[in-house]
């Protein structure tokens, strides 16, 4: 495979159009090379689907116009894709994708994808007596989707690293998400359906540096109230902090780490059991209770055999005044449940039992991780 070629000129060259073309294609491969291999490809701005309420005039059935804001995005070879404005989505280019389906409820992909116009010249024609185009516009088709399509998109991987910018054929679909379809018209939008939503654009580095002292991550572009974010600072005092936005764009803090290793937190702390330890817990349980699991210890824990209990209960006997008490049983199953029986003896009445108390103690110990 033959490596990028750079154009170079000298005095005194005839200029070729296929010199100056170079020039073009240079360039546009090195974007592309950059978008694809230290970005993911996918939305960058825009392209979300918005809808207005409508009333077809012959049925007067309720549906909606569903628009395709502007935006940016980038596809799957590192080509950038422009909506410089808003575009109405075609029922009938939907009829004729889809129009000989069954009714469903299943909402079908909207798909977009790069499209180049030659532009014809305007000026004056050649020496040689032709005018061709001199410009290209790089265009975009906005096309709708069988059910399932969106899984070819999910599965697209990168061209080779060398190859340069293709020729845009179509196969090279960027999902904008999905509509739904009813009786002839657009009824609803949806962001996914079937495990697959839209692409978004991100980075591919191993450093991510602020110049101004604070790295921020957050789950949306715009500051919301409510919303968490992550914020790293640098300064006298480097702090961690994760927390959720107030309206002022201030982060309040649920969990700060400090320089010096101190861990604040607002709530509470729990984690699993660590390998080794012995967590318990105790109480008191009636005939018929389950007994708790000490804390940070799982049911699941305990069938996988990730954690042994031991468990301990002693009845509680109640002054029986002139008579005698006794505990008949006192244990626990298989399902931690306590079995607990008093005996009552009274002189001169006949030996009776009724349900009773136990003090209890349960402990979970973690199997320790073998040693080498």
């Amino acid at each position: 495979m033959t490596s990028p070629l750079r154009p170079e000129f000298h005095e005194g060259q005839v200029l070729a159009a296929a010199d100056l073309a170079a020039t073009v294609s240079y360039a546009r491969a090195a974007a592309a090379r950059h978008a694809r291999l230290s970005h993911d490809w996918g939305i960058a701005d825009g392209l979300g689907m918005t809808t207005e309420n409508r009333t077809d005039p012959t049925t007067g059935a309720r549906f909606v116009e569903v628009t395709v804001v502007a935006g940016l995005a980038v596809d799957v070879t590192g080509r950038e894709i422009v909506v410089p404005a808003p575009v109405v989505l075609s029922e009938a280019d939907f009829e004729q994708v889809n129009g000989a389906d069954r009714p469903t409820s299943e909402p079908y992909p909207v798909f977009l994808a790069a499209v180049d116009r030659s532009q014809q010249a305007g000026g004056p024609t050649s020496c040689a007596g032709t005018a061709g185009a001199t410009r290209v516009e790089e265009s975009y088709q906005i096309s709708f989707g069988r059910l399932g399509d969106e899984q070819r998109v999910a599965d697209e991987q990168p061209p080779a690293v060398g190859d340069a910018p293709a020729a845009p054929s179509g196969q090279s679909l960027v999902l904008v998400g999905y509509v739904q379809w009813t009786a002839g018209h657009f009824t609803a939008v949806f962001p996914d359906a079937r495990g697959v939503r839209p692409r978004y654009v991100g980075v591919r580095a191993d450093t991510v540096s602020a110049r101004s002292g604070e790295l921020a991550l957050r789950t949306q572009p715009a500051v919301q109230e409510g919303k968490p974010a992550l914020v790293l600072s640098g300064g006298d005092s480097p702090t961690l902090v994760y927390g959720l936005y107030k309206g002022t764009g201030e982060v309040t803090s649920l969990m700060t780490v400090a320089s010096n290793g101190n861990l604040t937190i607002a709530g509470s702390f729990s984690s699993r059991a660590s390998a080794g330890s012995v967590l318990a817990a105790s109480g008191s349980a009636t005939d018929g209770m389950v007994l708790p699991l000490p804390s940070g210890v799982a049911p699941q824990d305990v069938a996988d055999g990730r954690v042994s209990l031991h468990v301990y209960v002693t009845p509680r006997i109640p002054p029986a005044g002139a008579g005698l008490v006794a505990a008949s049983e006192a244990a626990v199953d298989g399902d931690r449940r306590v079995r607990c029986r008093l005996r009552f003896l009274v002189p001169g009445a006949e030996i009776t039992e009724s349900p009773g108390a136990v003090d209890f103690l349960v402990l979970a110990t973690v199997a320790a991780t073998g040693g080498g």
